[in-house]
């Protein structure tokens, strides 16, 4: 049986760059198998699970679900198979790919305590258990717990002189170098096997033994895996 629920969240959304503290009483619609397929038909509904000052960030920096689909169709490789995603935001892609590939765990990794909030608050009214957020840095990160990876760019906001997500981390191209080294690092230590997506990013430098598969999205969206 569906059933309807109400909780209150401290949650936070831009404003002037700014982030703001405050309290809202959120209605949560049921939950049935059929209402989670509903949330799941367009974008926009999706996006309606977060308030509205967060969804402004959608268009820039949230992935959507006709590239989800085919992204998760190539890490989903296995039953079990955990899926890392680099940058996470609120959740989004996470909360997709869990609801796509049941079958899979989905891991999502944000240094915005603030979305990671919201990501787990959107979880919690889809009832989705194989989604999972932590808050962190991907530079303390053991990426030799996951499986496979997506990477939606989320260090070129350090190059950005606007549409920044806020400004309570700091920005810079140091740190776009920086962060791209590290994952460099990372995903250089990782097995044969290892796949990652790459969504709308700069650079196609990859470490050796990884190679292009395919490309989609007018080659906006790589595929690739080491060999």
């Amino acid at each position: 049986m569906s059933r309807s629920k109400t909780i209150k969240k401290d949650l936070y959304y831009t404003n002037d760059h700014e982030w703001i503290d405050f309290r809202e009483t959120v209605p949560l619609a049921p939950t049935s198998s059929t209402s989670l397929h509903q949330w799941f038909t367009t974008d926009a509904q999706l996006h309606s699970l977060y308030p509205e000052p967060v969804r402004l960030l959608a268009a820039r920096h949230w992935t959507p679900l006709n590239i989800t689909q085919m992204v998760v169709e190539f890490l989903a490789t296995h039953p079990g198979v955990k899926v890392l995603d680099i940058g996470s935001g609120v959740g989004k892609f996470c909360l997709a790919g869990a609801y796509y590939k049941p079958n899979a765990s989905f891991f999502g990794v944000e240094q915005r305590e603030q979305l990671v909030r919201h990501a787990e608050t959107a979880k919690e009214v889809l009832e989705i258990q194989n989604a999972h957020f932590i808050h962190s840095n991907i530079t303390q990160l053991d990426f030799k717990q996951y499986d496979h990876f997506y990477f939606f760019n989320s260090f070129y906001e350090n190059l950005m002189s606007t549409d920044k997500i806020d400004d309570t981390v700091t920005h810079s191209p140091h740190l776009y170098n920086y962060y791209h080294r590290e994952l460099y690092k990372k995903l250089e230590q990782m097995p044969a096997g290892t796949r990652i997506v790459t969504f709308h990013c700069l650079e196609d430098k990859m470490p050796a033994g990884y190679f292009l598969v395919d490309a989609k999205a007018a080659t906006l969206l790589k595929f690739w895996m080491k060999i």
